[in-house]
């Protein structure tokens, strides 16, 4: 057991050094464009970036009833972003923030459940913020640049379908269907308890429109900063719809498919091709590569002192 807890303090780093490696003309580029930029706007795109991991820190809490170690869980926080970039997207955070509930004494089908909560709280604010900003701001994208015409009921159908055939599956498999219900009774007993407690409702709530709203806000700072001719409220819109587009692309944290959907929505909504892919570059290198060195080491940390 000693002998694994060292392999997995030193393999974060390790998989950080490949994916940076793979990577390293995206970074010599994107690093490139910094210095061109208005460093105000920079700072004010970092200071968006660390407010995101106390947005999901306290949404984390807001999902459980029991008070959870604020600092360990910040800190679990930090290091689960850096997970996140090196696994699938939603795997290595959901992993590392399921083991640091159930370290903190929590059941692992309530820690589950609380982990369901979350995610759902999170895409229901993200996806609320962005239909609050389309109605503010009508004309924020030509959504016709981003999906082709013809293309949207295809989409509406597969999508149907993958229901369609879930819901098939978990009426057929006896044991399946079982799992489902009773992870589904905890789940929705876990969600009462939360919101029959108005802090805890309110850490949840407002942990997940902050946090999709910083993330936005960190892309329209790094957008003023490097001169993007679009309004920031426009880049905000951008951002969201390019996060819930690819909110289905089972890369490591987006990695590739997330800078492909903000430039094309960039470009939607106004920006020219080459100044959109200067922010997107800019933007994934201060909230994706410049926090992933000190993040692996969080995270190995967090594993040799027992925290998850």
């Amino acid at each position: 057991m000693r002998r694994i807890r060292q392999i997995l303090c030193v393999l974060p780093l390790v998989l950080v050094a490949v994916v940076a490696v793979r990577h390293r003309a995206v970074l010599a580029e994107g690093f490139g464009h910094l210095e061109h930029a208005k460093w105000p706007w920079l700072v004010a795109a970092v200071g968006a970036t660390c407010l995101t991991w106390v947005a999901a820190a306290v949404t984390r809490q807001g999902a459980v009833v029991e008070p959870l170690p604020k600092r360990r869980l910040l800190a679990t926080q930090f290091a689960a972003g850096a997970a996140n970039h090196l696994l699938p997207t939603g795997l290595g955070a959901g992993a590392v923030n399921l083991r640091f509930l159930t370290v903190c004494g929590l059941p692992l089908a309530r820690s589950s459940a609380a982990l369901a909560l979350y995610l759902l709280a999170e895409s229901i604010g993200r996806l609320c913020l962005l239909a609050a900003l389309l109605i503010a701001f009508p004309g924020a994208l030509r959504l016709g640049t981003l999906v082709p015409e013809g293309a949207v009921a295809p989409l509406l159908l597969g999508a149907g379908a993958v229901l369609v055939v879930a819901a098939g599956v978990l009426a057929s498999v006896r044991r399946l269907r079982g799992a489902a219900c009773s992870f589904l009774r905890t789940a929705l007993g876990e969600a009462r308890s939360v919101h029959t407690r108005p802090a805890r409702a309110f850490a949840l709530w407002g942990g997940s429109f902050a946090f999709p709203a910083l993330q936005a806000a960190g892309l329209a700072a790094v957008g003023q900063a490097l001169g993007l001719p679009v309004p920031p409220a426009h880049m905000a819109v951008a951002y969201l719809a390019a996060t819930v587009a690819v909110a289905l692309v089972p890369t490591p944290g987006g990695l590739g498919s997330v800078e492909a959907a903000l430039v094309v929505a960039l470009v939607a909504a106004g920006g020219p091709v080459a100044v959109a892919t200067a922010v997107v570059l800019a933007y994934r290198i201060i909230t994706v590569w410049v926090p992933l060195v000190p993040g692996a080491l969080t995270l190995g940390a967090l594993v040799r002192l027992k925290v998850i």
